[in-house]
């Protein structure tokens, strides 16, 4: 599989995005039913793609944690790290299978 963002090396991974991939379902509640939003543009949200992959939508802290990542742990040029409400995560799980 190859990276194709632009400005970037391309890279073969054992796993990419597909950004052909459409939003299938909601896991668990939204922000609105878990009291996390103000009503405005700034929803948390946890998606199943219609490939099976996951899509996570929080604040990107990335710059703030990505000097004090725990050893083993590292983030792609193009990666992000997210932060979402752990209510929102526990609220997912009946969604969520096994694996």
């Amino acid at each position: 599989m190859r990276n194709h963002l632009e400005g970037e090396t391309e890279l073969t991974r054992a796993w990419e995005a597909d950004p052909s991939a459409l939003f299938k379902r909601r896991l668990g509640k939204s922000a609105k039913e878990l009291g996390k939003t103000d009503g405005r543009d700034d929803c948390p949200d946890i998606w199943q793609l219609d490939n099976g992959d996951i899509a996570v939508i929080g604040r990107d802290l990335t710059a703030v944690y990505r000097p004090r990542l725990p050893d083993g742990v590292t983030l792609a040029p193009d990666e992000r790290l997210v932060i979402i409400p752990g209510s929102m995560l526990s609220a997912a799980k009946a969604d969520i299978p096994d694996a």
